[in-house]
């Protein structure tokens, strides 16, 4: 009945399935039942593929049991125990509430993965079409339209990870703990850990360069912590300490940020300085004055507030920069300098630039600031210029990059040449002119009875002969119907086509990468993708010919000829390859 791996829970006599009688057995997978005086299992259902259990309600003469599955199929269970009805619902609860401890441990797992493919399927309407050509029709199992051809869209799911945000506090949340030993205990995890990376770059550098070559995990967060650098109050810091460097980093960074400017090449913010009132007695004094050292606390608390900013602002930039640009991240945009994850990283030539003092070249490659130049000498009344973001420059590039807007004729001819003069036009008003020109018209007249019946000259049959092949669909306007077969093509046939289109593509994709089959995995499959490309003739593409030919005639004949010809090309691929397997085998 059971196998040795599963242990029977519970077991309940005297329940009744179909009008006959038997025994319940609740086991740790499945839920059997089976008939008295026998030895074999009649109803078996897997918890994984129950989806849920209902009972009678109360006061009605059957005490009852119902499992639904997840491919709507129930089987139901009556309980009628001789003791009475008492007995009955004390039977049937045992076997309730255990299934609703049971069922929960198979059902998340089910109904996730379900989950999962709905919304794989309802995000991607073409995947769906294409599991409606394939699955539905039985061309290739469930299983492996998810293991091969939906794998790409399971992947960009797992993939895609949310950058989340930083709090600024989240060093104060860490509170450490004391370890009994005058020790203090710090409680960090992944996330706080990216969070500093990405709050502090120089740090992730250290880390790099120190872990695991240098000092372990552990001993590099203990340094970290008791490092000036996370205590900013000190003003000294000790030899030995790794972090020591840090500072001056941060340091380069932010005056090369202000060199670099706030995003707007007009604002130069190395003019600004700090003029208090009472110097020069509530006069602006042009001399920079020495700067106040009496606080260094405040002068770092000021610099780290500067830093968060920038490194805020440098993020949106690149969050803007990706949305902008999806395909080219490889590339440098403008004066962008090429950062790792959080930022660390910069390009020596920019760093090399902006110390120099050399920002016409940086900057005449920054779209950033030609978008800035072009709102400046931009006026809305004169239109808006057509620019070419490779050669503008400067200001005369921008101008002469303008395309001069193209004017629409229907005659060129009339544009090009204008009204032509006619020569000799007072000779029409001649009277003699006019006398001439109606004799010449009554001698035509009187040879018009001369002429020979067109009967004569072409027969009934050549004209409808020559009428039929002139039509669409004959022998000399092939042309013609290639043109407008679009137009000739009802849309019910045409949105049937692209999605055969789809579905042999998808197959003939996967079909083909498996040549040359080198290895016993890939002659496999493609012994798999032949068949199935095979059952997809049958099963597709077969019935809409014959569909097409009767009500499309004779255009639907021409309708299959592409997919016909794709599928000849694979047969023949396949055929050559059994028959080379074949003579080396012999």
């Amino acid at each position: 009945m059971t196998t040795s791996s599963e242990d029977v829970m519970l077991q309940v006599s005297e329940v009744r399935y179909k009008k006959g009688d038997g025994t319940l057995y609740v086991m740790n997978a499945r839920l059997a039942w089976m008939a008295e005086n026998r030895d074999t299992v009649a109803v078996s259902h897997r918890f994984a593929d129950i989806k849920t259990q209902k009972i009678s309600p109360e006061g009605k003469p059957k005490v009852q049991l119902q499992v639904v599955l997840h491919d709507g199929n129930t089987s139901t269970f009556h309980f009628v125990n001789r003791d009475g009805q008492q007995a009955m619902l004390a039977d049937r609860d045992k076997v309730k509430e255990l299934l609703q401890q049971l069922l929960p441990n198979f059902k998340r797992k089910v109904d996730k993965e379900l989950e999962e493919k709905n919304r794989i399927l309802s995000e991607n309407p073409h995947l769906l079409q294409l599991y409606k050509d394939l699955v539905t029709t039985q061309v290739i199992t469930s299983e492996e339209f998810w293991n091969t051809h939906a794998k790409e869209h399971a992947l960009k799911k797992v993939n895609k990870k949310q950058n989340i945000g930083v709090s600024g506090a989240f060093l104060a949340d860490i509170k450490p703990q004391t370890d009994g030993c005058n020790g203090l205990k710090y409680n960090l995890t992944d996330d706080i850990i990216h969070c500093i990376f990405k709050t502090y770059p120089a740090v992730k550098r250290k880390h790099q360069e120190n872990v695991p070559a240098k000092m372990t995990e552990a001993a590099f967060w203990t340094k970290f912590f008791q490092s000036h650098y996370f205590h900013r109050d000190r003003i000294t810091a000790g030899t030995k300490d790794i972090f020591a460097e840090c500072g001056k980093i941060d340091d380069q960074t932010l005056k090369a940020a202000v060199q670099q400017g706030a995003g707007d090449p007009l604002l130069d913010l190395k003019q600004f300085e700090d003029v208090p009132l009472e110097e020069g007695f509530c006069s602006v004094s042009g001399d920079r004055t020495a700067v106040n050292s009496g606080n260094i606390v405040h002068q770092n608390m000021i610099k780290r507030f500067n830093q968060h900013s920038i490194m805020v602002l440098k993020t949106c930039t690149d969050v803007n920069t990706a949305n902008s640009n999806p395909t080219s991240s490889s590339g440098p945009i403008g004066n962008k300098s090429t950062k790792d994850k959080d930022g660390s990283g910069e390009k020596t030539k920019h760093k090399d630039n902006l110390q120099n003092g050399d920002m016409n070249g940086d900057c005449a490659e920054n779209p950033a600031k030609k978008q800035r130049i072009v709102e400046k000498i931009h006026y809305d009344d004169l239109g808006d210029p057509l620019l070419d973001t490779e050669s503008a420059s400067n200001n005369i590039a921008l101008i002469n990059s303008r395309k001069p807007q193209q004017i629409n004729l229907a005659k060129v001819e009339r544009y090009l040449y204008g009204p032509v003069p006619t020569a000799n036009y007072d000779m029409y008003e001649d009277p003699r002119r006019m006398e001439d020109i109606q004799y010449r018209l009554i001698q035509s007249t009187e040879s018009w009875n001369q002429r020979v019946p067109h009967k004569i000259l072409v027969s009934s049959t050549a004209a409808v002969n020559a009428l039929g092949e002139l039509s669409p669909g004959g022998a000399l306007m092939r042309g013609f119907q290639e043109q407008s077969g679009a137009q000739l093509v009802p849309q019910e046939f045409e949105k049937d086509l692209r999605n055969l289109y789809l579905a042999l593509s998808e197959l003939l994709k996967h079909f083909w990468r498996c040549f040359p089959p080198t290895t016993q995995e890939l002659e496999t499959k493609a012994l798999h993708m032949h068949d199935a490309l095979q059952r997809f003739k049958m099963a597709k593409l077969k019935p809409f010919e014959d569909r097409a030919l009767q009500k499309l005639s004779p255009l639907g004949g021409t309708l299959t000829q592409h997919l016909n010809r794709l599928l000849q090309a694979a047969n023949a691929k396949f055929a050559t390859w059994q028959e080379r397997k074949m003579r080396q085998h012999k």
